[in-house]
């Protein structure tokens, strides 16, 4: 199963399709079958809620004992992190290209339209039409929104009162994009964010560079060769962040010194997975590989759930959580790869699980929200 991605310049739809596992071919390679295993954990529903359908990549926000999570027709819903009770929820009036950000309090979504919408307590607040396209989830910190366009501008508000604070571009980046939820995130008090293949540290109050770090240098004749934006969200390995640079390389980012730890190539489409001890992630043809967070060294590889279209991966409870295109939930041993457990969603997920207080949450496409936890 291969999987078309399409790229945007700023302003325009560039109609492009890259196929990193067989580019002309016109014939799917066929998914792998499931595996047959012995069950050797148990993983149990401790609750669910219907949110609503995703079309695309949605975000979860997660803060103060909420998480918070928006539909494609423009639905915000926080539910209590603890029952799944709803504790508010609100709507932007218009279709989303990107949801949601939140700090509990404030929640912040796109709407194709390009129009910044954010709510307090699900009550719309203020809006801000925005110049270009936005497919990355907006970032609600420190009272702040920032938001990230597919030009690779960075632009930040005050989330109180919608006023604009400051915008962060640089000159002479190339025009093709990925249109893939971007790096945007919160280390410490600098803000983090993919510009190409760098992974670049702003000051959240002046929008200034304080740090900046490549994952290598792209290659190739052509635009779409050459096209290596960082793929969200970046995981935290100690001091560390790691993030995936679309067809170029995984690598590690020393945050205290600004300085890459080390990257190994592997084309990719999806987000990873990390903690102290070990990165993983899936290759184009969803190849798992495991690396030691310390040096990068191999520390085993799988190939079992090719063209499985899989999942940004997540580390929870000594395992490793990874769906694919078939809304199959897999559970895998962070040792060794072994799979030792497996749950049948109602359909594939639409963006990165994540892990709160021991519970890992998965969001779906068929718009279902669900709260795992191991036994």
């Amino acid at each position: 199963m291969t999987r078309p991605t399409m790229f945007w310049r700023a302003g325009a739809v560039l109609v492009a399709t890259a196929v990193l596992a067989g580019c002309g071919s016109s014939s799917k390679p066929k998914p792998a079958a499931l595996e047959t295993f012995t069950p050797s954990q148990t993983v149990r529903t401790a609750w669910s809620v219907r949110v609503g359908q995703a079309d695309g990549p949605m975000s979860l926000a997660v803060s103060n004992g909420a998480v918070t999570v928006a539909a494609s027709d423009g639905q915000i819903v926080s539910v209590d992190l603890a029952g799944g009770r709803e504790l508010w929820k609100g709507q932007a009036g218009s279709k989303l290209s990107a949801g949601v950000g939140s700090d509990g309090r404030f929640a912040a979504v796109v709407t194709t339209d390009n129009e910044l919408v954010v709510l307090d307590g699900g009550k719309p607040l203020w809006r801000d039409r925005l110049p270009g396209r936005v497919i990355t989830a907006p970032l609600v910190a420190g009272e702040r929104v920032f938001v990230q366009s597919v030009d690779r501008s960075v632009r930040a508000y005050d989330a109180q009162d919608g006023r604009w604070l400051w915008n962060f571009q640089r000159p002479g980046t190339d025009p093709l994009a990925l249109a893939q939820s971007g790096v945007l995130a919160a280390f410490r008090d600098t803000l983090v964010v993919g510009l190409g293949s760098r992974l670049i540290g702003l000051d959240p109050l002046r929008g200034t560079v304080r740090m900046e770090a490549s994952l290598g240098l792209p290659r190739g004749t052509n635009e779409v060769e050459r096209l290596s934006d960082l793929v969200g969200p970046p995981v935290r390995s100690d001091d560390d962040l790691c993030v995936r640079s679309f067809q170029l390389s995984v690598g590690c980012v020393d945050m205290n010194r600004g300085t890459l730890r080390w990257s190994r190539p592997q084309a990719g489409y999806q987000g990873l997975a990390a903690d102290d001890r070990i990165v993983v992630g899936a290759d184009s043809a969803d190849r798992l590989t495991a690396w030691r967070a310390e040096t990068g060294e191999v520390l085993w590889r799988i190939d079992r759930f090719q063209h499985r279209a899989l999942s940004t991966p997540v580390l929870w409870a000594g395992l490793i959580a990874v769906g694919d295109y078939d809304g199959q939930l897999h559970f895998l041993s962070s040792s060794d790869g072994r799979t030792v457990a497996r749950l049948s969603l109602d359909s594939a997920l639409s963006g990165a699980p994540k892990v709160v207080d021991g519970t890992l949450l998965v969001a779906t496409r068929g718009g279902t929200l669900y709260a795992l936890r191991a036994q």
